[in-house]
C-alpha cells in the first residue's frame, strides 16, 4: 500500500491565515450592520382639523301641546293631522252653557251697578253745589252722600272687572293657532268632553318651516366648537346632504352626559324634513392654535402613564404627556415639550429613564 504524504509549504499557511482573518471582520462588519439604530424626530407644532360624528334630533323650531282652560264640550273641530295652520287662526270651538249664563249674569251686574253709581255720584254732585250756600247743607249729609258714592264706585269696578273675567273665560272656548305651523296630533271628536284635568291635549301644533337640530357634544370637543360654525348632516330616508350652522350653545354641560347642548336652525323649506327625525351630524373640529403633533407610535400608554420618549445627550427621557385629538395615524399631545425636541418615534414601554439612545 502506497502512502502519500503531503507536504504544505509556509506559503500556504499564510494564505490559510489571511483567509481566516478577513472572514472574522465579515462577520464583525454583518454584525454592526445588524445592530438596530432608534428611529427619532424633531417635535413640531401643525393646526389638526379634524371631524366628529355624533347623532342628533331634528325637532319643530316650535311647538305647543293645546288644552282646555275651561270644562267643556267641542262643538266645532275645523283642521285634522296634517293640516296647515296660521296664527290666530280658529282651529276648535268649545260649548260650556254655563259660560254663557255667567256672562249674562255678569253683563246684568255691571249695568245695575253702573246705573246706581251714576244716582249716587249724582246726588253728591247736587248736594255738593247746594253746600256751598252757607246753612242749607249739613257737612254730615254731605259726607254721607260722598261715602254713598265711593262705596258704589267701588262696587261698578268690581262689577266691571267680573264682567271681563267670565268674557275672558269664555274667549277660552274658541281655539286658536298661536304661530304658523302644522297639527301634528288630534286626540279629540266632536262633543268629546274636555277640561283642565285632561290628560291629552286637544291638539299639537309644530313649526315645520323651520326646524331644531340638537346634539350632545362630549366634553372633549367642546372647545372646538363656536357660535356661526358650519356642519352638515343627513338622514337616513333621504340621499342628500344638508348644511346647517351653529346658532346656540348651552354654556353649561349635562351632569348626566357630560355633554354640551348645540342647536342649529335648519330652513325646511322643501318640507321633506319631519320633527322627530334622526341625524347624523359631521361636526368640524378645528383648533384655535397650533398643538404639538406626534405620530401614534411616539406615545406610549402605561400602567403609569402616558408618556412620549425624549432624547436628551443620547439618553432616554420620559415625558408624561396628555392625548387629545386623533387623526388617522397622528395624535395631539399636551405636555412639557418644546419645539424642536428630539422624540423616538416608535417608543415602547421597556425603554427606560436613562437608557442609552444610539440615532
Amino acid at each position: 500500500m502506497n502512502t502519500k504524504i503531503i507536504k504544505y509549504s509556509p506559503l500556504f499557511f499564510a494564505a490559510l491565515f489571511f483567509l481566516n482573518s478577513c472572514n472574522s471582520k465579515k462577520e464583525e462588519v454583518v454584525t454592526a450592520e445588524i445592530e438596530p439604530k432608534t428611529e427619532t424626530f424633531l417635535l413640531a407644532k401643525e393646526k389638526l382639523t379634524t371631524e366628529l360624528r355624533l347623532p342628533a334630533e331634528l325637532t319643530g323650531f316650535q311647538q305647543v301641546d293645546l288644552y282646555a282652560k275651561v270644562s267643556s264640550f267641542v262643538k266645532t273641530l275645523k283642521v285634522d293631522i296634517g293640516s296647515k295652520v296660521t296664527k290666530g287662526q280658529l282651529l276648535i270651538v268649545l260649548e260650556a252653557p254655563e259660560i254663557s249664563s255667567q256672562l249674562a249674569a255678569a253683563e246684568s251686574r255691571l249695568k245695575s251697578m253702573e246705573a246706581i253709581y251714576a244716582t249716587s255720584k249724582s246726588t253728591y254732585n247736587r248736594l255738593y253745589e247746594t253746600s256751598k250756600v252757607e246753612g242749607t247743607i249739613s257737612k254730615n249729609d254731605l259726607e254721607m252722600a260722598s261715602g254713598k258714592k265711593n262705596s258704589d264706585y267701588a262696587q261698578y269696578q268690581a262689577a266691571i272687572a267680573a264682567h271681563k273675567e267670565v268674557k275672558i273665560m269664555k274667549g277660552y272656548l274658541e281655539i286658536r293657532a298661536p304661530f304658523d305651523g302644522v297639527v301634528a296630533a288630534r286626540n279629540v271628536n266632536l262633543g268629546t268632553f274636555v277640561g283642565p284635568s285632561s290628560s291629552s291635549p286637544l291638539l299639537t301644533i309644530q313649526q315645520q318651516n323651520k326646524l331644531r337640530l340638537a346634539v350632545s357634544v362630549p366634553e372633549l370637543y367642546t372647545g372646538y366648537l363656536h357660535n356661526g360654525d358650519e356642519m352638515s348632516f343627513n338622514v337616513k330616508s333621504l340621499p342628500e346632504t344638508f348644511k346647517a350652522t351653529i346658532t346656540r350653545m348651552s354654556g353649561a354641560l349635562d351632569l348626566k352626559l357630560r355633554s354640551e347642548r348645540v342647536e342649529m336652525d335648519v330652513h325646511n323649506t322643501k318640507g321633506n324634513l319631519l320633527p322627530g327625525m334622526v341625524a347624523e351630524v359631521l361636526l368640524p373640529l378645528n383648533a384655535k392654535d397650533s398643538t404639538f403633533v406626534v405620530p401614534k407610535s411616539a406615545l406610549v400608554n402605561a400602567a403609569e402613564g402616558m408618556f412620549v420618549i425624549k432624547v436628551v445627550n443620547h439618553k432616554a427621557t420620559r415625558v408624561d404627556v396628555k392625548k387629545g385629538r386623533e387623526i388617522d395615524d397622528k395624535i395631539e399631545i399636551f405636555g412639557n415639550l418644546n419645539p424642536k425636541d428630539k422624540l423616538v418615534k416608535i417608543a415602547s414601554e421597556e425603554t427606560k429613564e436613562g437608557d442609552a439612545i444610539k440615532e
